[in-house]
């Protein structure tokens, strides 16, 4: 069933008590009195007054009447946004019991290995929180897994965005918003990965540290901001806390405020269909279809990650044991969000180029030129497309991914190179289980990471351009109602002749 999205600006024809608004006004000049006056309760007269003073009915209506496009890509903002909620409701529960110090303790918990040793505050805490507190473990994992599923489906929704060329005008600012969206959500995970300050986490934190120690000129004085001094330090902990539960979070409310106010204004892409058409939005109203379909969403959403909480190990702290600087544990990757920089770390020469005087460390082109090049590609991508395609025009129509084979085949490219260094951030793990060396696979990430994405970008064009040249079905039912007694023309085929050669017939 689809439904087209109707003017919501109009002034409403009855009253609140569903009679025409001139025969109350009749009845009020000709009597002096609101014939309604004495039916009202209490709640009434308090919404009439907070309606007239703010037009608050008017806008609800607008809400309420809006059209949602009836494709499951849609949803998958729908399930970010989802996953955000559950992030903030579990950290809320987790910032009862976590000390956000690096002060030493001794540990006298139930974890009978660790009893008496010198451990930070924040890992005692992290500990009593996960073998003490009732449901402690539960949200720690149910929290993990949700961040882990949340940049996912951002990475998902962002792709499907790129794919479709739902960024293009006047959708250019939304998919700036979209992206640094993405960039929160990845500093996020890597603040809050940090905060248990276990042997893992501490490496991973010692990784980001030389990258940022890495940058030409501020890198020294930006590492010593984020960390409070020279690696490891008693003050990383406490301000990597402010970032994830304070700053973090108020930056993620107010672009997903922005985002989806944008959405509202400028309203839903939608693909192409019978009806579907540049000046309208075809789907159903957000009351009560939408609303049913969102809150049912939300519900398996939430049972999804409390099942994958509570069934699936994540992050056991206890395992790898308290930080220290002279330990490192093996194997050892960090979340998939981040393991295409760790795996860039991995695979990328030792090279240390002069310019100017300047000797440039090895992790900085790696850890922060390549990928910032190509977030800032990814970033800009609008811009890039209206110089490909030369048009500048409104869109609220999507193509398909193969309408633009450079889009697509650039799309698919990034996706297996980012794919490619996140395999390579386990190459010792990878080692293990294909009995090879670290060293081979590391030299054969070196080939993989350069050429894998030529070829996929070489494959994904050829596959776009071939279904172009495809005529769509529409067409080929239209040749054939012209003309009837014709045999429909799909393509061409080769077969053998009698005398053993080929040629081409109509397929």
């Amino acid at each position: 069933m689809t439904d087209h999205e109707r003017p919501v600006d109009e002034r409403p024809t009855v009253d609140h008590l569903g009679r025409p608004t001139n025969e109350a006004a009749r009845v009020l000049a000709e009597t002096g009195v609101d014939p309604s006056v004495d039916r009202q309760t209490e709640l009434e007269r308090i919404a009439i007054w907070f309606d007239e003073r703010t037009g608050a009915s008017h806008i609800l209506r607008a809400t309420l009447r809006k059209v949602f496009p009836d494709h499951w890509s849609f949803l998958l903002g729908e399930i970010a946004l989802f996953s955000f909620v559950i992030l903030v409701a579990t950290g809320v529960f987790l910032t009862f019991f976590y000390v956000p110090s690096a002060a030493p303790v001794t540990y006298q918990g139930p974890y009978t290995p660790y009893q008496g040793q010198e451990v930070s505050a924040a890992y005692d805490s992290v500990m009593r929180l996960s073998l003490e507190v009732r449901s402690g473990l539960l949200m720690r994992q149910v929290h993990h897994w949700t961040a882990v599923i949340f940049v996912a489906v951002i990475v998902l929704h962002l792709s499907r965005v790129f794919f479709t060329a739902a960024f293009r005008r006047p959708r250019e600012l939304n998919w700036i918003i979209g992206f640094g969206l993405l960039l929160f959500a990845i500093a996020e995970g890597v603040t809050g990965y940090s905060l248990p300050d276990d042997l893992l986490s501490g490496t991973g934190a010692r990784i980001i540290y030389s990258a940022a120690m890495s940058v030409p000129f501020i890198g020294p004085y930006l590492s010593f901001l984020v960390f409070g001094g020279e690696f490891p330090t008693t003050a990383f902990i406490s301000r990597f806390f402010v970032l994830h539960v304070m700053l973090l979070p108020a930056l993620f409310a107010g672009g997903i405020a922005s985002h989806v106010g944008l959405v509202f204004l400028q309203k839903h892409t939608q693909f192409r269909g019978p009806v579907e058409r540049e000046t309208n939005v075809v789907g159903r109203h957000f009351w009560p279809g939408q609303a049913f379909v969102s809150g049912g969403l939300f519900f398996l959403t939430a049972a999804v990650v409390a099942a994958i909480g509570g069934l699936v190990q994540i992050n056991p702290i206890w395992a790898y044991g308290p930080f220290q600087p002279s330990l490192v544990s093996s194997p050892s990757q960090p979340d998939w969000y981040v393991g295409w920089l760790d795996g860039a770390l991995r695979i990328f020469p030792p090279i240390e180029p002069t310019i100017l005087g300047i000797t440039i460390p090895s992790a900085f082109i790696p850890g922060v030129l390549i990928p910032g090049a190509l977030f800032t590609l990814v970033a800009v991508w609008p811009w890039v497309d209206k110089l490909i395609t030369h048009d500048n025009r409104e869109h609220h129509l999507l193509d398909w991914p193969w309408e633009q084979p450079i889009r697509a085949a650039t799309g698919m490219a990034l996706l297996v190179f980012f794919a490619l260094l996140t395999l390579a951030g386990g190459n010792d793990v990878l080692s293990v289980f294909l009995t090879a060396s670290v060293e081979e696979l590391t030299h054969i990430f070196q080939i993989l990471v350069i050429v894998g994405p030529i070829v996929t970008w070489l494959v994904t064009y050829a596959l776009a351009r071939a279904r172009l040249q495809r005529p769509p079905p529409d067409a080929l039912e239209a040749e054939a109602e012209e003309h009837p007694g014709r045999p429909r023309h799909r393509g061409m085929a080769v077969q053998r002749t009698a005398d053993g050669g080929f040629e081409e017939v109509e397929a």
